[in-house]
């Protein structure tokens, strides 16, 4: 049995020491583990649950487990007492994955089909302006190890919202900008052209199977390299950055598609 990996899925923010804080922390508890972290842009649940639904989906990670905290705390809009915010959930995948996450807005949406059980977790959830470090690795630590002590009520997953039909899910280092369509639902045919619009700025593009190739310098919505047996969309431009074309958007933000 390989040692025990976490996947680290949170906001603090690309080279942000709260990563190794973290890291520290899981440590501690348990000595052997191996902490891989994943940044989101800050208060981008999307982007979690986007990359949550990748991750926890990918075959051949044996004693692997995935602790995500993006906590926008806009579960209420009064100031929140004593650092309280959204709570930490438990969810087993049908995969047998298991995630300890927060449950805020879209953290869990992309993996509403695929959870087998999901739980509140028994653990202090006020108190400390760093949960993620002084709270919540207790309850990660004795989800390894088996000590199910951890588990609270069984929660309904009709809780968790549907993800956005058509919005930016995730931009890559490249510019691109993986949206939150699967190709399941396009209907487009290769080589049809389209008008892709986000807010005031819209560029025409082509729809592309990954078959049909497109000329250099031009805009495409495309199978991306994420989403498993059923790819999620990415519009790119070939040579450039789709993001900075588009106006420099931003994980969340919606976008219109229409034929031409």
């Amino acid at each position: 049995m390989p040692k025990p990996t976490i996947i680290l899925i949170a906001d603090y923010g690309a080279s942000d020491p709260s990563f190794l804080e973290v890291t520290l922390a899981l440590q501690r508890l348990i000595p052997d583990v191996l902490v891989i972290p994943q940044t989101v842009p800050a208060f981008s649940t999307l982007a979690t649950g986007f990359w949550t639904y990748q991750f926890a989906l990918t075959d051949g990670l044996d004693n692997t487990y995935i602790y995500t905290n993006t906590a926008p705390r806009t579960e209420e809009t009064k100031a929140q007492e004593n650092n309280r915010g959204e709570k930490l959930v438990y969810a087993k995948l049908k995969n047998g994955r298991e995630i300890i996450g927060v449950n805020a807005k879209y953290c869990f949406s992309f993996l509403k089909s695929h959870i087998e059980a999901f739980h509140a977790v028994n653990v202090e959830n006020q108190g400390s302006q760093f949960r993620s470090r002084d709270k919540f690795p207790k309850a990660v630590a004795q989800m390894i190890t088996g000590d199910k002590t951890f588990l609270g009520e069984s929660l309904d997953t009709a809780v968790v919202p549907e993800p956005p039909v058509q919005a930016v899910a995730a931009i890559d280092g490249y510019g691109n900008i993986k949206t939150t369509v699967m190709l399941s639902q396009v209907t487009f045919k290769p080589g049809q052209k389209l008008v892709i619009s986000f807010k005031e700025v819209a560029h025409e593009g082509y729809f592309t199977d990954g078959i049909f190739s497109v000329p250099h310098g031009s805009v495409a919505f495309a199978p991306g390299s994420s989403g498993h047996t059923d790819r999620f969309m990415e519009i790119f431009y070939r040579g450039a950055s789709a993001s900075e074309l588009f106006g420099r958007v931003k994980s969340e933000d919606p976008f219109r598609i229409t034929p031409l």
